[in-house]
């Protein structure tokens, strides 16, 4: 398909959902209108492009994948690719959503705090967009060539949290969206979680899927004065889809915010996370693991923007690469003039277990103010020989004692969330995952 082919292809979808859409208000159609505009300016990145000269998307460019917004793919999802992603003994509100669209019937929302919102993004568009008037995408600073305004134009579902001011979630909400059909087909969900003042909640988003199908997700947190949240991110999409993921999070003064992301799947992987901090006293973690085997590719970029002074940010990400596995990592921290006192680290550790694995790492730093503590690298390298001669002296075999390696490098990441029954599902998942010969 051309690129002529592709844009009138989701111009066509695109007259077809503002058909049925008639009635949303109006700020909405024109904010869904501009920001196709803005896809049929800027279309798909290609390897020219500097953000995506290691990640070449034209399987996504030149595919012609049905649109979900209609109904069209409204089948339910197999009970085993359910079963597959629930986390056993996690005590928590579940709301899962079907290629694309809510599914009330496998939800199932706990006992809420009094004022705590989670909605579907369907039903709040059709009963009281005014609630989301004020956040949707006003808080987006960095976006993805062609991907996030195809996501703002097409979304039609997803997830809404609100937190009042005060409130405490103690258990978790978990958002899980699954994909399964036959024909390949795109979902466009989007969430948005908005923290009131000195309000806390722990999020946990999952993404799986059967088949060949294109997530292009978007996640917006904007977190008030004084806000704690924790978000958990597990992508184990099928090796045949492609996933592409933008999370913005804006934060507000003395708000805490942290983030894990590990990445499992997908044929074709690019995680984006933009984080603001506009305020005082801010923290903020970002930490993920992504494996990469076979020929897929997984790419993440991040930027840390300290726009305000006196704010920590803390940054780790880990890869294991094999066999014919492509990653990219791409690291930004941004410091502005006024942002004195600031505390920023980042690192990206990668292990290449195949001569023919490989990886494109740039950790970037940009200061404007003159009294800060920033560092930032990078370290690529294969199995220690010292520590494989250690574990083999003791009668450990050859393929045990790499997989204790590769494991104990992944834990670092793991043992980082809190949630302990999604920790211990994703142990299980890591042990069957990784290679046991290198």
């Amino acid at each position: 398909m051309t690129v002529a082919e592709a844009q009138d292809l989701y111009s066509s979808q695109f007259d077809r959902l503002q058909a049925l859409r008639q009635t949303e208000p109006a700020w909405l159609r024109e904010l869904r209108v501009s920001a196709f505009d803005q896809f049929r300016r800027e279309g798909f990145p290609t390897i020219r492009d500097e953000e995506f000269r290691f990640t070449p998307v034209a399987g996504i460019a030149n595919r012609a994948f049905e649109p979900t917004f209609d109904g069209a793919r409204s089948e339910p999802v197999a009970a085993d690719l359910r079963a597959q992603v629930l986390v056993p003994g996690l005590q928590a509100s579940e709301v899962l959503f079907a290629n694309g669209r809510y599914s009330p019937e496998l939800s199932s929302l706990r006992t809420l705090p009094k004022g705590v919102r989670v909605e579907s993004l369907a039903h709040v568009l059709a009963t009281e967009p005014e609630l989301i008037e004020p956040y949707l995408h006003r808080f987006i600073k960095f976006e993805m060539q062609g991907f996030t305004p195809l996501n703002t134009a097409f979304a039609v579902d997803g997830a809404v949290i609100i937190l009042p001011d005060n409130a405490v979630v103690a258990e978790p909400l978990h958002l899980v969206f699954l994909s399964q059909g036959a024909a390949p087909f795109a979902t466009h969900p989007r969430v948005l979680v908005v923290a009131g003042r000195q309000s806390q909640a722990t999020i946990v988003e999952t993404y799986a899927g059967v088949g060949e199908y294109f997530t292009n997700a978007v996640t917006e947190f904007i977190a008030a004065e004084g806000s704690h949240i924790d978000h958990y991110r597990v992508q184990r999409e099928s090796l045949s889809a492609s996933h592409i993921s933008s999370m913005h999070v804006h934060l507000d003064r003395a708000a805490t915010f942290s983030s894990h992301a590990i990445i499992l799947g997908g044929g074709l992987a690019r995680n984006d996370v933009n984080a603001v901090l506009d305020g005082e006293g801010i923290n903020c973690t970002l930490n993920g693991l992504y494996l990469v085997d076979g020929k897929r590719l997984v790419d993440t970029h991040t930027t840390i923007d300290h726009a305000k002074p006196h704010c920590e940010s803390h940054e780790l990400y880990k890869g294991i690469l094999d066999q014919q596995g492509r990653g990219v990592f791409n690291g930004k921290i941004f410091v502005r003039q006024d942002a004195q006192k600031t505390d920023a680290k980042q690192t990206n550790k990668v292990l290449l277990l195949s001569d023919e694995a490989t990886i494109n790492t740039k950790p970037q730093l940009e200061i404007f103010a003159d009294d800060v503590k920033c560092t930032h690298g990078a370290t690529i390298g294969q199995l220690s020989a010292e520590q494989m001669f250690y574990l083999r002296a003791r009668g450990i075999g050859k393929a045990e004692a790499q997989a204790i390696l590769i494991h104990a490098f992944a834990s670092d990441i793991v043992e980082r969330i809190q949630v302990e029954p999604l920790r211990d599902q994703l142990e299980q998942v890591l042990l069957s995952r990784l290679p046991l010969e290198a």
